[in-house]
């Protein structure tokens, strides 16, 4: 994704989506046999998710809440599902490849994830853009593609996942995760 600054928070996110859904077709396509590959591309995918997610729960939601009738209501059940694809995604790092446990929690982070995009896709995003300037929109854009960059990421599922506890944790956690990925290698092809 281009980081043209006058790009607005749902092409952004939109562009997310899809980069991870062509990584899920990947690990589908790859099935049980590549074990290195399989380790290889789900840490791509978690780094992603995480480093997404800590991008939506600093300023998509918090927008959410303020600017779209019934935004409470429906940012909290995105940060549930947030809640539950971190435990997931931790298990999933828990978990060795070739170990059988490993697909069933692919496929239920799969799940969970696909199901996630199409509810923010189909209904919180045409909410957020009725309810937000397209100037909002491009602000937000520019604060979540910064976040991005220095959010953790690997799943922390005990930290703060709302402001401003997530805006101060997130930089910090982030810098940590981002020294260990240099040392071990993780999420390098």
């Amino acid at each position: 994704m281009s980081t043209t600054q006058d790009v607005d928070v749902i092409t952004v996110l939109t562009h997310d989506h899809r980069e991870v859904e062509q990584m899920f077709t990947e690990l589908e396509r790859l099935g049980e046999s590549d074990v290195d590959r399989r380790r290889q591309l789900t840490e791509k995918v978690i780094i992603e998710l995480v480093r997404h997610s800590v991008a939506e729960e600093a300023y998509l939601y918090p927008t959410v809440r303020e600017q779209v009738p019934g935004g409470g209501e429906l940012a909290d059940r995105e940060l549930a599902e947030h809640a539950e694809a971190e435990q997931t995604m931790k298990l999933l790092e828990q978990t060795d490849a070739d170990d059988p446990d490993y697909e069933i929690l692919l496929g239920q982070l799969m799940s969970v994830i696909r199901m996630h995009v199409q509810e923010e896709e189909n209904d919180l995003f045409p909410r957020l853009r009725d309810s937000a300037t397209p100037e909002q929109l491009a602000e937000l854009g520019r604060k979540v593609q910064a976040v991005k960059k220095i959010a953790p990421t690997r799943p922390h599922p005990a930290a703060p996942d709302r402001p401003p506890a997530n805006k101060v944790m997130g930089p910090l956690t982030g810098l940590v995760d981002r020294m260990r990925d240099a040392v071990t290698g993780r999420g390098k092809d």
